[in-house]
């Protein structure tokens, strides 16, 4: 398709005064309705809107590709914008966008948006191509520089080299989460470089819609080698037994050279369909283990996410309703019992977290063993650091499993994912966390417990220091449920003082979630959307003193935000101590806070802490990826 007729010039906005993501909608949609290619300006914001909370259309290197698809367009069009000091549009890479690429679709026009996506994003591969666009004035010249652009790189669309001149054939699949240009990006590169190096190669494209130009089983058997270059899972086991390479969707297009030419001579691991990988002629993995590890946590936070919120914030309005009438009231009842945590959506944060971890590792078999172990971290009083052990644990216990058994004679192959694999998944996985962890953790919370009991009252701040850090360090887990046993413990026994102690573990509690709302809000380029979404609703978890609602952070980048949110904690707990605070209730935060001696000090000592963990946290990590 030709670009140039869908990127009209007097559509387009050549100086963008825009600073920021939603005003530079506005101006890209107003160029559009003021050429009348939209009917319903209001529809048409809207459905650009629902797509950008779906994931960033911002796919990096400059670039941002907003698109609807929509009866409010009356004429396909593509609004070209640029924007001389950049716009922060919540890019995947974290970089500003400089070039607009609005794509307005009319909801009759099949699949029109992804061929124009697909189309630009092959043009955009190319560095010295956004460079000059980037230097153009009118819109004559952006007109011109895509016509040439395209004419000089108008090959079929899926370059193939012929077969009597090519000796080798490799396949590819190429994948983003978003399935917005990374992936055609890719799909373009590495069919270029087949063609350049004289490679026969096919290519499929899992994009937002699905899988296009799916590869048959007899390409798949001819095939040298596979090169899957995704960020989100693909069907593999149809590729049982070849050499496959296996990289981020960004290496398509930027190492596509190296990719293709491994491919071709079965430089790569070779790939079993059970799940286990191994080594032919070539030591190197084919994916890095952090890469792995982050892949296979962000399955299980995924998942988990859900539980987090919709629990979490049912589990606020029940304090709220608790406060107001009481604990025989039947909303309270409803609420407490759907989201607490021994018969409500709070029961499931960690085996889900350990059971999907567990599946992205070994696939199906680790989802039971994993879930299994996670609900034993939680008895064990073992936290999320416990189902996060338990997770990795059972994939790679399923992994092993697989390997031992594969010399087995193929009559039971049928019998292994049904049979084999649960029973000694179960037993190995149960049996590690059952003789490790009960024992280790039961034993560390005696030794907490009998720790604080010797501090006792007497140095106020430093014990509140201490219960505030403690409440922070594992978000559930011993350390946490130590501290907050020992303020119960004070709080039931102190006469005229028992609250300050749980004034120290209620401000404690709150940080870390709060510190990764703010975090989140006032660093974007350091969080993914999904956490910057779920930093939102841990305004209000952290408003209640529901500390969980940090556990998916913390489980992503466990250092820092522990780190920071136990310095923040410390911080909240010490300042209660200083300002005499005194909480006379187990639980409520904000909700209950005017029942506290000094309201609003406790207010302050929440903020002070959680501002300072916000910002520690903000500087220290590092600019999310694009892909990730």
């Amino acid at each position: 398709m030709k670009i140039s007729e869908l990127m009209l010039p007097q559509v387009m906005v050549m100086d963008m005064t825009a600073t920021t993501k939603e005003t530079a909608l506005d101006e890209l949609i107003a160029s559009l309705d003021k050429a009348g290619r939209i009917d319903d300006v209001v529809l048409f914001k809207k459905m650009i809107l629902e797509r950008e909370a779906q994931s960033s259309t911002g796919i990096g290197e400059g670039v941002a590709m907003p698109h609807a698809k929509t009866e409010a367009v009356s004429q396909p069009t593509v609004v070209f914008g640029k924007s001389k000091t950049g716009v922060d549009f919540d890019s995947l890479d974290g970089a500003p966008a400089r070039l607009f690429f609005m794509i307005a679709a009319p909801a009759s026009g099949a699949d029109l948006h992804l061929q124009t996506i697909a189309a630009l994003s092959r043009l955009l591969i190319d560095a010295d191509f956004i460079e000059k666009l980037e230097a153009t004035t009118t819109p004559e010249e952006v007109v011109a520089l895509f016509d040439a652009k395209q004419a000089e790189q108008e090959v079929p669309a899926s370059p193939t080299v012929e077969k009597a001149k090519a000796s080798k054939f490799v396949v590819a699949v190429t994948a983003c989460p978003n399935g917005i240009a990374h992936t055609y990006m890719s799909e373009d590169a590495l069919l270029k470089k087949g063609a350049e190096l004289g490679i026969e190669i096919r290519v499929e494209t899992n994009g937002s819609e699905g899988a296009k130009n799916v590869l048959t089983a007899e390409e798949i058997a001819r095939a040298d080698g596979v090169i899957i270059a995704a960020d989100k899972k693909v069907e593999m086991d149809r590729f049982d037994g070849k050499p496959l390479l296996k990289r981020p969707v960004t290496d398509g297009f930027r190492k596509a050279e190296e990719l293709v030419t491994r491919a071709s001579v079965g430089d790569a691991p070779i790939f079993h369909g059970s799940g286990s990988t191994e080594t032919s002629n070539s030591k190197e993995n084919d994916e890095s283990i952090g890469s792995r590890i982050y892949k296979d946590l962000m399955n299980g936070i995924s998942h988990m996410l859900p539980f987090v919120i919709g629990g979490g914030i049912l589990l606020a309005l029940s304090f709220i309703f608790e406060n107001n009438f009481g604990t025989d009231n039947t909303v309270y009842k409803l609420l407490s019992t759907i989201s607490g945590g021994e018969t409500g959506a709070f029961l499931f944060l960690m085996p889900i977290l350990a059971g999907f971890i567990a599946m992205s590792i070994a696939d199906r078999p680790g989802l039971m063993p994993g879930m299994v172990g996670g609900l034993m971290a939680v008895h064990a009083n073992a936290g999320f650091l416990g189902a996060l052990a338990a997770g990795f644990l059972a994939g790679y216990v399923v992994l092993m499993l697989r390997k031992a058994f594969v010399h087995l004679p193929k009559v039971l192959d049928g019998v292994k994912p049904m049979l084999l694999y649960p029973i000694f998944g179960l037993l190995i996985t149960g049996g590690i966390m059952y003789y490790l962890f009960d024992p280790l953790f039961g034993g560390l919370n005696k030794i907490l417990t009998t720790w604080l009991d010797t501090m006792g009252t007497g140095n106020a701040i430093l014990l509140g220091v201490v219960l505030g850090g403690m409440m922070a360090i594992d978000m559930g887990g011993p350390f946490n449920k130590v501290a907050y046993a020992f303020s119960i413990g004070v709080f039931t026994t102190s006469g005229n003082t028992n609250g300050l102690m749980m004034a120290a573990v209620m401000a404690g509690g709150m940080v870390p979630p709060f510190a990764t709302a703010l975090a989140s809000t006032f660093f974007k380029n350091k969080f993914t959307s999904e956490e910057r979404k779920a930093g939102i609703s841990n305004y209000v978890l952290g408003a209640t003193f529901i500390t969980e609602g940090s556990i998916p952070f913390a489980a992503a980048d466990p250092i820092r935000v522990i780190v920071s949110s136990v310095i923040g904690a410390a911080i909240a707990g010490g300042l209660t101590q200083v300002w005499a605070i005194n909480f006379p209730a187990p639980h409520g935060g904000f909700i209950l806070a005017a029942l506290a001696n000094h309201p609003w000090l406790f207010v302050l000592a929440v903020l002070i802490g959680s501002v300072v963990s916000a910002i520690i946290l903000g500087l220290w990590k590092k600019p999310v990826t694009a892909g990730k």
